[in-house]
């Protein structure tokens, strides 16, 4: 006769559970630790963009008349602004010129930071480290310090209101930041690809290009995104070396062209703004699961 085991396994304590998300049952729980924070950050990332959205179409005599229209909301929306910026202002030119300088100051720093990422942190050669750290440092050099000596170099070399002024600057600070991290992207592809390429016959050329370039395309677009976005939003150099207004750009052409003295085209300006940063925002809508990838980690092992 088959004895039966009545003794029963005990059920995990969970009550102490406190590294899962359990806690999260409760919906108060959930309003206070998840909703609500992410509510607030969200109006406040959101809530300059909607403040340049109706301030763009908000006809001028409501801009300043609060006691009779809401400074939150539109009464009787106007394009007036928006033609006003299009048509009677080269608002066109600076957007291309910033288009135009952005890629190839981003493309011209790429370049360079993965060459110089490559070597300090692939070759090994006694002293990387110091390289690294010095190269970021430099890029902490705050741009109001190297305006001055590089107007000099900019006069001598006769590209004094030209895009090459713009191009050949913008590196001097995007090449720093890229490098530095490209170099924490490249630290984590495992060395053992790199030493079986070389057993192999494949020289450095040959490793980076078809070896650590394909498995770094998270880290480069996140390079690319950053350094896009700092020449797309700079504003000194831009303000020192150029001069004509069909070569500005749009942070420079906004400011200075639609501020005549005390008078502010307020309705232009935040329209301005509001186009200047579209580019951007799609660029980030389009690479974010890369960016976000790079930055969570690379190649595992």
């Amino acid at each position: 006769m088959a004895v039966t085991d009545t003794t029963q396994t005990p059920k995990p304590d969970r009550s102490g559970d406190e590294g899962g998300m359990l806690y999260l049952n409760r919906l108060p729980r959930r309003i206070v630790t998840v909703y609500l924070p992410l509510g607030i950050f969200v109006f406040v990332l959101l809530f300059p963009f909607y403040w340049m959205a109706i301030t763009s179409v908000k006809p001028n005599h409501q801009l300043t008349d609060y006691d009779n229209y809401s400074p939150f909301w539109v009464v009787e929306p106007t394009l007036d602004h928006i033609k006003y910026l299009l048509f009677e202002t080269s608002y066109a030119g600076w957007l291309w010129n910033t288009m135009l300088v952005a890629v190839a100051s981003t493309f011209l720093s790429v370049i360079c930071a993965v060459l110089a990422a490559y070597a300090i942190e692939r070759l090994r050669f006694q002293g990387s480290r110091m390289v690294g750290v010095c190269i970021f440092l430099a890029y902490l050099v705050p741009p109001s310090i190297l305006f001055i000596p590089l107007a000099l170099l900019v006069f001598k070399f006769g590209i004094y209101d030209t895009h090459w002024a713009l191009i050949l600057t913008y590196p001097t600070f995007l090449i720093p930041f890229c490098t530095w991290l490209l170099m924490g992207y490249f630290r984590s592809i495992p060395y053992e690809l790199e030493e079986c390429a070389l057993i192999d016959g494949a020289t450095r050329l040959q490793i980076l290009t078809r070896i650590i370039l394909p498995l770094s395309v998270p880290g480069l677009i996140s390079a690319g995104i950053f350094a896009f976005t700092l020449s797309w939003n700079e504003f000194i150099y831009a303000l020192t070396f150029i001069a004509s207004s069909e070569n500005k750009t749009v942070p420079v052409g906004v400011l200075t062209e639609l501020v005549r003295s005390d008078v502010y085209e307020w309705g232009s300006l935040m329209a301005g703004a509001l186009l200047g940063s579209l580019p951007v925002v799609i660029l980030y809508s389009f690479f974010v699961e890369h960016y976000v990838s790079s930055m969570t980690g690379a190649v595992k092992e």
